[in-house]
């Protein structure tokens, strides 16, 4: 049962659906909804290489670290990470400055993150901002690698072949009940938090905060696979990003548009914006099991220039089958 205090938190300031009639009636918005003729598309090593330019740009100028901030709501969001297993292994994709590893790390002491981003700039400053906090072996917890999950699947010291056959042996007999005399010994090899000598056998859970929009719509599903491929059975990713209708989609120019929903800003970084049926299609598509999906709608004051500006995030928690 939830606190009042978590209610309040998950509570919406206004409905979607209200904001949906209001910017479709609106005529200068009206280009974000047309058609999109698709442009040749760059292949798949050329547009991660200029991605990954981009991405190290931007955090080379905001190096000081004031543009992000720790994201302190997620243990509210996700409160399966505050109650996990001693040692458990979480795998943070797209970690930026570690705005989302720092507090998951300050927030349970005994917590394993791996953390990868393309850009190897975020890499530097997540580094730094975990080896500057007073974090409890921060240092020895927190494992950045330099990795696009859009491009490929992740190294096998995540999950080797072996272990990935292995484990999907196992939950295939887990599912048909056929355990013969070993049924415990499936069970717990399935969800074990051991590291084997070949690689650490996947983690058991997988966070995708603000960073599935930044990657090309056609290299999403490809991102969604390998952290489905990386999870041990049972695990859990969680999701949070731009919203359809969120007032940042609203601000890009006509000419910003590289697709429906998409854009590219002048620095070359993209944003992608999703719809519920969106952000299900593609976990679902990879194996997933949905089991939250909805529009987090906030309203938040602009103090500097006293305006209202009505956000809209997507959140989700998907689980791979047992």
């Amino acid at each position: 049962m939830m606190s009042s205090q978590e209610t309040e938190y998950h509570s919406k300031d206004f409905e979607w659906q209200e904001l949906r009639q209001q910017i479709e009636n609106d005529p200068t918005l009206r280009y974000h909804f047309l058609p999109y003729i698709h442009q040749s598309i760059l292949s798949s090593s050329s547009s991660s290489s200029l991605d990954s330019q981009s991405w190290n740009q931007f955090h080379a100028r905001h190096v000081t670290g004031k543009f992000f901030k720790e994201r302190r709501y997620l243990f509210k969001e996700f409160p399966e990470l505050a109650s996990c297993e001693e040692y458990s292994k979480v795998l943070e994709v797209g970690c930026g400055n570690a705005s989302t590893a720092l507090p998951i790390l300050r927030g349970k002491e005994n917590i394993i993150v791996f953390a990868c981003d393309c850009s190897t700039e975020a890499l530097e400053r997540a580094t730094e901002t975990i080896h500057a906090s007073n974090v409890v072996s921060a240092e020895r917890r927190f494992r950045p690698f330099c990795w696009d999950v859009s491009t490929c699947h992740f190294p096998k010291w995540l999950i080797c072949d072996s272990c990935h056959e292995t484990a999907q042996l196992k939950q295939n007999i887990f599912l048909s009940g056929d355990f013969g005399n070993n049924e415990s010994d499936c069970t717990t090899d399935i969800t074990s938090s051991k590291e084997s000598d070949c690689c650490i056998g996947g983690v058991d859970y997988v966070t995708l905060i603000f960073t599935l929009s930044a990657v090309p719509l056609h290299r999403m599903s490809t991102a969604v696979a390998a952290c489905f491929s990386v999870l041990k059975p049972g695990g859990l990713l969680f999701f949070r990003d731009y919203g359809l209708y969120d007032m940042t989609m609203l601000r890009f120019e006509p000419d910003q548009r590289v697709g429906f929903r998409e854009y590219k800003r002048s620095d070359g970084t993209r944003s992608y914006f999703f719809s519920l049926d969106s952000a299900r299609d593609l976990f679902l598509g990879a194996g997933f099991t949905e089991l939250e999906l909805e529009y987090c709608c906030v309203k938040s004051v602009n103090r500097r220039k006293q305006k209202m500006m009505r956000r809209v995030w997507v959140h989700g928690k998907f689980q791979k089958p047992m």
